[in-house]
């Protein structure tokens, strides 16, 4: 699950239209919307062909947790700080340094988050609900004496994140069926016997076209580049730099948005891992633990979020993909712990 950094409420979509417009004569104002409505049409043509979604009602209407539930995380199973409150704990102003039994507790939830996708991924075809995606993940993940790290984490309502074409990030597992030619990324981290593990990718659900193939494969080959860019002494803002020298000739843009984090014991903590270019400090050291995840996005990377609370799509209506590891420094590069 990907740290927030800022996102536009879903109310503030049409301040950039009223705004321009305020000054203009009645004319001019419907020469203005004429030609904002085609140049958004010439936008979506460009995007490709698939369903866009929009959030059923525009009240605020923050889910509550709901089945599968905590009531079905059976009770020997071990549960983060937050699990029944809901609030997580403070994040810790250094970045910890994990010992090598530690990276070995934090390999195992790892490698079960790895499996879960796998599970969930193996299920994404059309017809099949986000929901029922979610609950098969959810009783796999149970079934390995692990909790699903994003159940009830400042409030979310399910074990995994499932983002469906211009969703960005943070999606909710509902009743909506997948229909041919969507993509969906899963989001799936796991808290096994005190650290949690997070990975995510995306799947195409049936014929996807071209221009959502290439997107999807353009950001595999992101965090890919990414990864490889992680070794002692390297400056963070390698990775950036590297996923947008990638995405950037395509045409592509990089969410600044939603970043990758720090995961141990806390399932978010420092540092915050920006994947677009970016001089931010820090420098990598053996034994630190972190998540990258780029967000590639086939316009504008700006996220509106959706009035539960959590669903962030992109404004423009274009497709997002997402793939992310957990990774630690070693003394010779990167281990990368869910693959």
């Amino acid at each position: 699950m990907s740290a927030l950094n800022r996102v536009r409420p879903a109310c503030a979509r049409r301040g950039l239209a009223t705004s321009r417009a305020a000054a203009q004569p009645r004319t001019s104002l419907r020469a203005l919307l004429r030609q904002e409505a085609a140049d958004h049409r010439a936008r979506q043509a460009a995007f490709g062909q698939y369903m866009r979604l929009a959030p059923g009602t525009l009240r605020a209407s923050k889910p509550a947790p709901r089945a599968p539930s905590l009531e079905s995380v059976p009770a020997h199973i071990a549960r983060p700080p937050y699990a029944e409150s809901g609030t997580p704990p403070r994040w810790p102003t250094r970045i910890p340094i994990l010992a090598a039994d530690e990276v070995a507790r934090m390999r195992a939830a790892a490698r079960i988050a790895r499996d879960a996708l796998a599970l969930g991924g193996r299920m994404v075809r059309p017809g099949v609900t986000t929901a029922a995606i979610d609950a098969a993940v959810h009783r796999f993940i149970v079934a390995q004496g692990a909790y699903p790290s994003c159940l009830n984490y400042m409030g979310f309502p399910r074990a995994i994140c499932t983002s469906v074409n211009n969703v960005i990030a943070h999606g909710i597992p509902d009743a909506r069926a997948l229909a041919d030619g969507d993509i969906v990324n899963i989001d799936v981290t796991v808290y096994k016997d005190g650290f949690h593990g997070d990975t995510s990718a995306t799947f195409a659900a049936g014929g996807v076209d071209r221009r959502g193939l290439e997107l999807v494969e353009a950001t595999r080959e992101a965090l890919r580049a990414a990864i490889r860019a992680c070794g002692p002494g390297v400056p963070f803002a390698a990775i950036g730099r590297a996923v947008e020298a990638l995405v950037a000739p395509l045409g592509y843009s990089v969410s600044e948005e939603l970043t990758g984090h720090g995961i141990g014991r806390d399932f978010h903590q420092n540092p915050l891992v920006y994947h677009h270019a970016n001089d931010h400090p820090g420098a990598m050291e053996p034994g630190m633990a972190f998540t990258i995840e780029p967000i590639v996005c086939q316009g504008a990377a700006a996220g509106v979020q959706w009035p539960d609370g959590w669903t962030v799509s992109t404004a423009d209506g274009g497709r997002a993909a997402q793939f992310e590891h957990t990774l630690v420094i070693t003394q010779g590069g990167a281990e990368v712990l869910t693959e």
